[in-house]
Order: structure tokens, then sequence, then C-alpha cells
């Protein structure tokens, strides 16, 4: 459908507001959203029982600031213009951020479904008036660190930096609908099963009906949600830290010269947004940073590749995740090529083959190329995946290849056409500018961040 016609069509969306329930072993949220004039959806969350307290105004802060973030899921479908919230006061400075959020957020979703709009046009939020503030200031005393993990190798490395200087005794594990991948690499980062944090997010499966009628669909900040999600585990189980795993590349746009950027939300820029959130409106004592931000994303590679005991239980792929299948490399799309490429200068071929059974780089197929085209820049855009900059993505080829020649490996498919393609006359010589890279723009506290820094000057090469 157009998104010109559906804006007339649906004018209208509304955030009703969420029930609390209480459960054997869990409180479950329920979300009561409508489109008016379509449909309502009804998503929800079940959070693990311990450490809840309903009555406290920061816990419900919280769940009031989650479904916020969860109705731009629903909101998509027809992107009224009108975002009317019944549940809850937003400051003009507040509804300005979440304008932000939904807009570079959507950035993807727009130029995919060839919207054009700004911030000032695409969305216009009211709320209740400012007698329904609440006041939120905690008193708890918090310590120890929350760790999002989804799997990947960004995840387990930091996992095993925190492992290596500074212990599990005070940490937890978060994992929202959790893989397992994401708590095999958890179990042998020395978390015991009691010190992981595994809430659960059901979608509304009338949005998939919406999206099979032709309404609008694409991607979502999901680490938005991620990052709001994991804060009230952090609150609600007393860990000062939300320590993310978001490497300096992910500041870069997916589609050159715009601001298009598949990973908005995981971003420096969102993540100084999102923790100055946290400050000023839901003052809980909890701090959110990533603890990669300073690294690139080939030192993160040169680490992993390191870390062996990981290499049969870790898992990035997508869509290796979704329909029937789970906990899988489904080897046919962007984000498995993108793995392998940024592994390969530090590992063989040989053991390429034997963590996805098949080297990707000897792939003979149109559609493999075309991926491969996308992620060294020969294309206007990326793929829409959370992939390193191209930068480091061709850099990564030219050792990659630099280390073949010399240990007298025949080249793979796809790095021998490599060679043929200006981006190899482009990078062949450049200088290696991430041999002890440490970006210095970040918010990990000081006490933690002389670790990262050590992990910088061991990657070297």
């Amino acid at each position: 459908m157009k998104y010109d016609e559906l804006i007339k069509k649906y004018p209208e969306f509304v955030y009703h507001g969420y029930d609390i329930t209480e459960q054997e072993d869990c409180f479950e949220i329920t979300y009561r959203f409508e489109t008016t004039g379509l449909t309502q959806f009804h998503p929800r969350w079940k959070l693990p029982k311990d450490g809840i307290d309903t009555a406290d105004p920061v816990f419900e802060e919280f769940v009031f600031s989650l479904g916020m973030v969860e109705l731009v899921s629903y909101w998509k479908a027809a992107c009224p213009p009108l975002v009317r919230v019944e549940c809850g006061y937003l400051s003009d400075e507040q509804k300005a951020w979440w304008k932000k959020l939904y807009y570079h957020g959507l950035g993807e979703f727009f130029y995919t479904n060839g919207v054009d709009t700004d911030m000032d046009r695409f969305m216009r939020i009211e709320t209740l008036g400012e007698e329904h503030k609440r006041s939120v200031r905690a008193e708890k005393q918090l310590s120890g660190c929350m760790i999002p993990v989804g799997g990947g190798k960004d995840s387990i490395v930091t996992l095993h930096i925190l492992s290596m200087y500074g212990g599990t005794e005070n940490n937890m594990c978060f994992m929202m609908n959790h893989r397992n991948s994401a708590f095999a690499s958890a179990l042998l980062a020395g978390y015991r099963p009691g010190s992981v944090y595994r809430p659960r997010r059901y979608l509304d499966r009338t949005i998939v009906e919406l999206n099979s009628q032709g309404f609008l669909n694409g991607h979502t900040p999901l680490s938005a949600l991620i990052a709001f999600a994991a804060s009230m585990a952090a609150y609600i189980s007393g860990r000062k830290y939300v320590v993310l795993s978001n490497e300096s590349s992910a500041n870069e746009a997916s589609v050159a010269g715009s601001d298009v950027n598949h990973q908005y939300s995981k971003s420096f820029e969102f993540e100084k947004d999102f923790a100055d959130y946290l400050d000023r409106f839901i003052p809980c004592g909890v701090k959110y940073f990533s603890l990669l931000r300073p690294l690139s994303e080939i030192q993160i590679a040169a680490v992993f590749a390191g870390l062996k005991e990981y290499h049969q239980v870790f898992r990035s792929c997508n869509a290796g995740n979704a329909g029937t299948k789970f906990d899988t490399w489904c080897l046919d799309c962007s984000k498995c090529l993108f793995v392998v490429m940024i592994l390969s200068p530090f590992l063989t071929d040989e053991e390429i083959k034997d963590i996805f059974r098949v080297n990707l780089l000897n792939s003979k197929s149109e559609k493999m190329k075309g991926y491969f085209e996308q992620l060294i820049g020969l294309h206007e855009s990326k793929p829409f995946e959370c992939v390193g900059s191209v930068d480091e993505i061709n850099f990564a080829m030219c050792m990659a290849i630099r280390k073949r020649v010399q240990r007298g490996d025949k080249l793979p498919n796809l790095l021998e056409y490599y060679m043929t393609t200006p981006a190899y006359s482009r990078y062949k010589d450049s200088p290696n500018i991430y041999a002890g890279y440490f970006d210095e723009v970040n918010l990990i506290p000081d006490d933690m961040k002389q670790m990262v820094r050590i992990c910088a000057e061991k990657c070297q090469w």
C-alpha cells in the first residue's frame, strides 16, 4: 500500500496503556495499542519475578517507556501522523527525543519503502498533561553488570574481557527470547544458569496478517527495545551497568551519502542519547554504555578468532533463526558472508570450513557475489545487516589475501575476484590503522576502560 494513502486513511495511533498481571513465576505485561479505524494490538512481555516491585514508580516508568519503543513495530504498518499516548506524560523535550529515535531508527524502513518525509512531518505526539508526571527517583544501591548477550562474536568478546579482568561473580547476562548459542556462550564464559535474566517478548501476530495484506513493513530499532528492557532488568536485579557490545563501525551509514543507518540504535549517537535519557527522565542509577565502542570490527574479529572454545557455539545469522529455523547459519545471506570475511585474516580456510561447514569465500553464486560487492563498497548501500565499515572489510580482504599468499594457499573464488576490483587497487597498499586502535570517544567508566585498552594493545598484526 502507498504511504500517502495510508496516513490519510489512518490518521491516528493510540497507546491506550498496559496491564501488569502476576503469574506463578513471572509478571506479564500486556500493551494496548490501536491504529484507529484499523485494528488493535496486544503485544506481551513476560519478566522473571525475582526483584520486581510493581509499586515502584521507577519500574512502572520503565514499563511505560518499553511500550513507547514497542509501539513503533505496530505504528509502521500505516504510519499514522498522530500518536496519542493515553497512559503517561512526556515533556516537549521527551517528545523530541522519541521522535528522533523513531525517525532515525526507521531510516531504513523509510528508505526501502520509498517514503519521502522528514522529522517535522512524519509524526506528532500527544500525551497526558503534566499533572500525570511520575516522580521516579530511586534509592536502590546498584553494583555489577547486566550484559546483553545475543550469541554472536561481539557479545562473546565482551564476556571474555569482563571475565578476564573483572570476573563474573557480581554480573548477570541478559537474553531476550534467548538463543541456545547465547546461553552456551554465557556458560562457557563462567556464568551459571541462575545468573541469566531471560525475559520473553511476544509479538502480536495481527501485524503479520497486516503485512501479508500489503501494509507497510520493515526494520525497526530493536536495539533500542533491548536498551530499555536490559536497563529495566539491571534496575530490578540491582545491577549498575548495562554493558553493550557495539563497536565503532556501527556509526557508519548503510547508504552512502545519507544518514540511513541499519545500526542506528547501536550507534554512539543513540548510546549518548539513551544514557542521557536515563539520567534525566528515569534517574534510577543504571549506566548504559558499550564496552567495545573504542574497538574496530577487525580488532574484535582478531580477539574472537583466538577464542576457539566458542567457535562451535556462536551464531550471528538472523535468517538462521527465523521461521522454522533455529540457531543455525543459513549460509545464504550477507551476514553469514560478512562474518566469514571479517574472520578470514585470522583463520585458515580449513578453520572457516570447520565452523561453517563450507567456506562462503569459495561461493560461485551470483547472489553471494552481489553481497560481496555491497560489503566492499561497490554499490550505493551496504547490506541492511549489522556489518563492519567498508574500510574495515576491505582491509580485512587485503590482509586475508596476503596471509594466504604467504602460506602458499590457493585463494578462494571471491578473494580472486576481489583482486580484479577497483576496491583492491584502492586498499591493497593502505596503512594499518587498526593495530592497537582505540577510539577515545566513548562512555566507558574509567575503572573499566583500562581493560579494553589492554585488549586493544594486544591486537597487533
